[in-house]
C-alpha cells in the first residue's frame, strides 16, 4: 500500500473498505471503467454540466487503487512530449493552446478540490530542478531557452545561492506545480460522486468493454457512452493490450524530519523537486514534513503483464535511497517507513491523447507517462465535452483524437522497453564520467517524446 492510501487508513479517515459490486444488469446514460482520476474527473465534470445524468462507474479494486492513489503528488503543468515536440507535431498554436491548457489545469484542480471540501494539501509551490553536473547545465539552458521562445512558462535560473541539494550549483525553477496528497484527492472525490448519486461499483472488473456495454461477473452494464479510463491497466482487456504500455515507477517516504533540517534543505511547503538526469527521479516535501521520493528503473514484463509483486523491486528501492542520501546528505541515517510502485501508462510514441467516437459510445483517455495527476482533470473536462457536445476550445486541443501507434508484439516490445530504460541509466554515467551531453540520451529522444 502506498503512503498516501496507508496514512488515510492509519488515521482513520478512510478505512478503504469496497463498497458493494455489481449484482444484476444496470442501465444508465454513462459506465465509466477504471476508479481512478480519469474517471471520477470525468464523472464529476459530466454531472457538472448536466446533473440528471445516470452514471456508473466499475472499479476492479478500490477508487484510487492504481496510479491515482500511488503517485509522487505532483500537481503539474508536464505532459508526456515537450512543447517544442507538440509545435512538431501539430504546429505552433495548437502546441500553445495545449501548454496554456496544462498550465491553467494545476489551478483548477486547487480550485475544485477546494469547493468540494477535499483537503488534498494542495499548495503550489512550484518545482525545482537541481543542476549537478555541467551535462545538466547544458540541459537545464537549454530548456529555459526553448520555453522562453514560446513565452508562455515563467521558468527561473538560479543560482547555487538559491539551492540546498548536494553538487548543485543552481536550478530551474518552475512555478507551475502544486504539492498534493494523491489518495485524499481522489478517494475525496470518489466520496464527493458517491453523494451525488453516482452508482460506484467496487470490486467489480470489467470482462469486456463493448459498444454500450460493459461486461463483468456479476452483470452487464448498458450505456449510451463507455468511458475507459484504465491507464496502465489498460493490457489487461485484450483487445487493448498493445495500446499503451504498463512502465513501473516506484517510491519510497521517510520519517518526518524537524522543521530545522527542512529549513537547512531548503525546500519550503508545497515545493516539489528533481534534477536533471535521465532515469527519472521526482520527490517532494510532504504535509507532514517527510520526504516523498520516487524513480524509474524497475524494469517492463513480458507480455504487459501487471503483478502485486512487481510493486516492490528490492534493488530498485536500495536505488532511491542513496539517490535520496545523494542528493542530500542529511538523509543518510533517516528511516524509510514505507516503499511502494505501481504501473504507469506509456503510449508508443509517449503523446497522451483523448477521443470519443459517436458511432460507437466509446470514449477514452491516457498515456500520461507519470504526469497524470493533472493531466486526468484536463482529460475529465475534455471527454465531458466531447460527450455531452457542449464544446470550448479544450475539445480543439491537439491531443484529442490522437491515436499513437500500436506497441510491437512480443519479444520487440520487451526488448525495446528494457533496452529504453538500460539506455537512460547508461546516459547517466556516460555524462557523469564525460561531463558532456550524453550521445546515447540523444539517440534516444525521439522514442521519448523529445
Amino acid at each position: 500500500m502506498s503512503f498516501w492510501m496507508d496514512s488515510l487508513a492509519a488515521s482513520g479517515e478512510d478505512p478503504l473498505v469496497p463498497r458493494p459490486a455489481l449484482e444484476g444488469d444496470l442501465a444508465a446514460d454513462v459506465c465509466i471503467v477504471g476508479g481512478g482520476l480519469t474517471g471520477l474527473w470525468t464523472a464529476h465534470y459530466l454531472l457538472t454540466a448536466r446533473p440528471d445524468l445516470r452514471i456508473a462507474i466499475v472499479e476492479k479494486e478500490i477508487a484510487g487503487f492504481g496510479a491515482s492513489g500511488r503517485n509522487g503528488g505532483w500537481c503539474s503543468a508536464l505532459f508526456p512530449r515537450s512543447t517544442a515536440s507538440l509545435e512538431r507535431l501539430h504546429g505552433r498554436t495548437a502546441a500553445l493552446a495545449m501548454r496554456r491548457a496544462m498550465i491553467d489545469t494545476v489551478d483548477e484542480v486547487g480550485r475544485v478540490a477546494a469547493q468540494l471540501g477535499i483537503d488534498c494539501s494542495y499548495r503550489k509551490g512550484g518545482t525545482l530542478a537541481y543542476i549537478r553536473s555541467p551535462a545538466q547545465r547544458e540541459s537545464a539552458e537549454a530548456e529555459v531557452a526553448e520555453v522562453r521562445r514560446f513565452g508562455v512558462d515563467p521558468l527561473e535560473l538560479l543560482g547555487p545561492e538559491a539551492v540546498g541539494a548536494a553538487g548543485a550549483d543552481g536550478a530551474v525553477f518552475d512555478p507551475n506545480c502544486a504539492r498534493i496528497q494523491p489518495a485524499r484527492l481522489v478517494r475525496g472525490l470518489a466520496a464527493s460522486l458517491v453523494a451525488r448519486g453516482v452508482r460506484l461499483f467496487e470490486r467489480t472488473p470489467a470482462l469486456q468493454v463493448l459498444p454500450s456495454q460493459v461486461v463483468t461477473p456479476g452483470g452487464t452494464v448498458r450505456a449510451d457512452t463507455v468511458v475507459l479510463a484504465l491507464e496502465g491497466y489498460t493490457p489487461t482487456l485484450a483487445p487493448y493490450r498493445r495500446r499503451l504500455l504498463p512502465l513501473y515507477s516506484l517510491m519510497i517516504a521517510t520519517e518526518p524530519l524537524p522543521d530545522e533540517v527542512w529549513d537547512a534543505i531548503g525546500l519550503s511547503h508545497g515545493q516539489t523537486f528533481t534534477d536533471y538526469r535521465h532515469l527519472l527521479v521526482y520527490g517532494q516535501r510532504t504535509a507532514d514534513n517527510r520526504f516523498a521520493f520516487g524513480g524509474r528503473g524497475a524494469r517492463y514484463h513480458w507480455g504487459s503483464r501487471i503483478r502485486d509483486e512487481y510493486d516492490r523491486v528490492p534493488r530498485v528501492f536500495e536505488h532511491l535511497r542513496r539517490t535520496l542520501a545523494d542528493l542530500f546528505p542529511v538523509t543518510a541515517d533517516v528511516a524509510v517507513t514505507h516503499r511502494w510502485g505501481g504501473p504507469l501508462a506509456v503510449p508508443r510514441d509517449w503523446h497522451a491523447s483523448v477521443w470519443h467516437d459517436p458511432r460507437t459510445g466509446i470514449a477514452s483517455a491516457g498515456g500520461y507517462v507519470g504526469d497524470g495527476l493533472s493531466t486526468t482533470n484536463l482529460a475529465g473536462r475534455t471527454l465531458a465535452e466531447l460527450i455531452t457536445g457542449d464544446r470550448t476550445e479544450l475539445s480543439a486541443l491537439p491531443w484529442v483524437g490522437h491515436v499513437s501507434p500500436r506497441w510491437e508484439p512480443e519479444p520487440l516490445r520487451f526488448a525495446g522497453a528494457n533496452a529504453g530504460l538500460l539506455a537512460m541509466g547508461a546516459a547517466d554515467v556516460e555524462e557523469r564520467l564525460t561531463r558532456r551531453s550524453s550521445i546515447a540520451a540523444r539517440l534516444m529522444a525521439p522514442l521519448v517524446g523529445g
